[in-house]
């Protein structure tokens, strides 16, 4: 007894040292004895599973897997094979499904040759079922990626032989995959091939691993022959013996077939046939040189078709293909011998012209280029007419590399286009210099920005009857590093229009606000009134960037934020304006229309634009007391003021006489020297006070 039992220790050991856990199935109550390594596997302990019965078991299998182990069991029960064997999933104590093999055998049976018990092992095999589901289903890629590539490929095996072939290097052959697969890449070669092959390139091969573009000629079906390129690396084993290679192949027929089509494309528009940008930089770098021997000039001619994206947008890409076709081909018919008309692109196009004796040689040919680019064109049925902007830079007044003379050349074509377009501008040195000169300008701004070089003066604006200070004008300056503190009107042009308008607006705007809320803290309540740009005004997202810079300071009322808007900005595209005032009138923030008086406003505009606030422009308010037409002016904007409701703020007075004159025609609000000068930020909580113990508003 003894003896037995020291071998069920002995038989114990070497099951745990498997990591399997053992199971003992009553086959007639269907109770089964499991081990502690059985309950691990599962994130168990015996004491939770126990007592185990089948039921329980099979609640623990993954559905799908069900079938496929209760098969495996009732086969061996009904003695089809020698012993029960099966994998599948169970449901791990955690959620997860893993992978176990389970083994077994009936060891007891009943007189009625019926199973009585039955034992086996469970071993936890998830990671090898993992890696092999990994193998399959990469495998199952690679097979679905040569059959789908659209490239020719093929692998072959350690003995050299076809494992894999793509679909389209098949069809290339004229075999199907099935033929090829299991045959040597030299059976679909020529002989000559195959011989240098077998006896040059794979001993190579096998050396280095690895082969690039090695001509070859393959053997079709139709016993043509075809020329490639193969390229090749091959995979060792852990020993690194040969394991299998890939195979690209290349048809270098049609590569040769391609290379010359590419060579025209290289040099020629695919649309109009003319010479494009690399044909035309080779040209014009051999015109100038030309220009330098003979002491002639030559043109650069940067062309732009005038209405072509209308034309685009109302008849379709392929009429303005047929346009651009029409209107080369009447170009091409004024052109001069030793001319190039070449495409650069879209409706873009370049006009070089050589050996000019003058400018007014060169202005002659410009006119019949112009007449030219005017004729109709016809187009299925449609009678289409277009004029041409025209930029010229002429070589050597312009003494400048060739791409230099192209830049400068579209520079005039822009300058011709906003001249009125069906034109010609010669490039202007000193609109070069004044362009160059705002570009250094808008990165020494940018830069400055970054270095917060920026400072907000504020200008007060004053209530002319009880003398309180209702708000103040925010204004911007640039404390200049070596300049010093600079005004406006120094940097401030360089913006108009530019990308760093808006980024400038959006400072100003934090910077006023963070400036309210210390002046809140310090128990000062005032509006501050902030300068928009139209530009900045019109850029997408404006309402919402507004909105949380509001949220950024929500202490401060939306309503202390007022946007001063000029007159002519406003009303320039009327709706747009109106929509974009609409949504921040929304959030609470104040709109003044500024310079009021300088533009062209209508009674209508006046009505329709959702703004607080008129004011009124100093130029009229300067020379009120000296000239009745101003004074008349001013008079009726106050008028006009109070008719649509609107507040009303004086900018330009200068003196109390100003104030006086402009309180007794209805006018509360001023701001200008006569009351103050813009100030720093923290110069205002004083000013304040000495106003109003000064009580000046008070004297006539």
């Amino acid at each position: 007894m003894r003896h037995r039992s020291e071998q069920l220790r002995v038989l114990q050991d070497i099951l745990d040292g498997t990591g399997a856990g053992t199971w003992d199935w009553d086959v007639g109550s269907g109770e089964l004895q499991v081990n502690a390594r059985w309950a691990e596997i599962l994130g168990l302990t015996l004491a939770t599973i126990q007592p185990v019965s089948f039921d329980k078991w099979k609640a623990l299998v993954h559905p799908e897997d069900f079938w496929r182990t209760e098969a495996a069991v009732a086969a061996h029960l009904a003695h089809l094979t020698g012993r029960y064997d099966c994998e599948f999933r169970m449901r791990h104590s955690q959620g997860h499904w893993i992978w176990v093999h389970s083994s077994g055998q009936v060891k007891s049976w009943n007189p009625d040759g019926t199973a009585r018990r039955m034992f086996g092992t469970y071993l936890d095999i998830s990671e090898r079922k993992e890696a092999q589901l990994r193998l399959e289903e990469s495998e199952q890629t690679q097979r679905l990626l040569y059959e789908a590539t659209p490239a020719m490929l093929y692998s072959i095996d350690a003995q050299g032989a076809l494992l894999s072939v793509s679909n389209l290097f098949a069809q290339a052959l004229g075999y199907t995959r099935e033929e090829m697969l299991g045959q040597k890449p030299t059976a679909f070669m020529t002989a000559e091939s195959a011989q240098f092959a077998l006896h040059t390139v794979f001993p190579e091969f096998q050396r280095t691993g690895s082969i690039r573009n090695v001509a070859y000629q393959l053997v079709r079906r139709d016993g043509q022959v075809m020329d490639v390129l193969i390229s090749a690396e091959l995979q060792r084993d852990a020993d690194g013996a040969p394991l299998r290679s890939l195979s690209c192949v290349t048809d270098v027929s049609q590569l040769k077939a391609r290379e010359a089509e590419l060579a025209r494309v290289a040099h020629f528009d695919s649309l109009t046939n003319l010479p494009n940008r690399r044909l035309l930089s080779d040209r014009l770098k051999q015109s100038l040189l030309r220009a330098d021997r003979s002491g002639r000039s030559a043109a650069i001619c940067f062309l732009d078709l005038d209405g072509f994206k209308e034309v685009n947008d109302q008849f379709g890409h392929s009429v303005g293909d047929q346009v651009l076709i029409g209107v080369t081909q009447h170009l091409c018919t004024v052109l001069r011998a030793d001319d190039t008309l070449a495409r650069l692109g879209g409706d873009e196009f370049v006009l070089l012209l050589s050996d000019i004796a003058s400018p007014m040689e060169c202005a002659q040919i410009l006119e019949r280029v112009l007449e030219a680019a005017s004729r109709t064109v016809m187009v299925e049925g449609q009678r289409l007419s277009l004029s041409v902007s025209i930029g010229v830079s002429l070589y050597p007044s312009d003494n400048a590399d060739p791409d230099i003379l192209l830049r400068h050349a579209d520079m005039a074509m822009y300058q011709a286009k906003q001249a009125g377009k069906n034109r010609y501008q010669l490039f202007d040195t000193e609109m070069d210099r004044v362009t160059q000169g705002k570009r250094e300008l808008l990165e020494s701004l940018q830069a400055a920005l970054q270095r917060q070089e920026f400072v907000l003066f504020y200008q007060p604006q004053v209530d002319l009857v009880d003398g309180g200070v209702v708000g103040a004008e925010a204004l911007i300056r640039w404390q200049h590093p070596v300049r010093g503190l600079l005004p406006p009107a120094a940097f401030l042009p360089a913006l108009q229009g530019s990308a760093l308008e808006a980024q400038f607006g959006e400072w100003v705007i934090d910077s006023a606000l963070a400036q309210l809320h210390r002046w809140q803290a310090e128990g000062m309540a005032l509006k501050v009134s902030v300068n928009i740009s139209a530009h900045h005004l019109a850029q997408p997202g404006f309402g919402e960037r507004l909105e949380q810079a509001l949220a950024r300071f929500a202490e401060v009322a939306p309503a202390q934020l007022e946007l001063e808007v000029l007159e002519t900005a406003a009303i320039g595209d009327m709706q747009h304006a109106v929509d974009i005032l609409q949504a921040c009138r929304r959030l609470g923030v104040r709109f003044a229309l500024d310079d009021f008086g300088t533009g062209y406003s209508s009674l209508t505009y006046l009505r329709q634009l959702p703004v607080h606030t008129l004011k009124i422009d100093q130029s009229f308010v300067r020379d009120m007391l000296v000239d009745a037409d101003d004074l008349a002016i001013v008079r009726g904007i106050i008028e006009l003021a109070r008719v649509f409701n609107r507040a009303v703020v004086a900018e330009g007075v200068e003196t109390l006489e100003h104030g006086a004159a402009l309180r007794d025609l209805g006018c509360r609000h001023a701001q200008g020297y006569g009351i103050a000068r813009p100030m720093p930020a923290d110069q205002l909580p004083g000013w304040c006070a000495a106003w109003a113990s000064a009580g000046a508003w008070l004297q006539r």
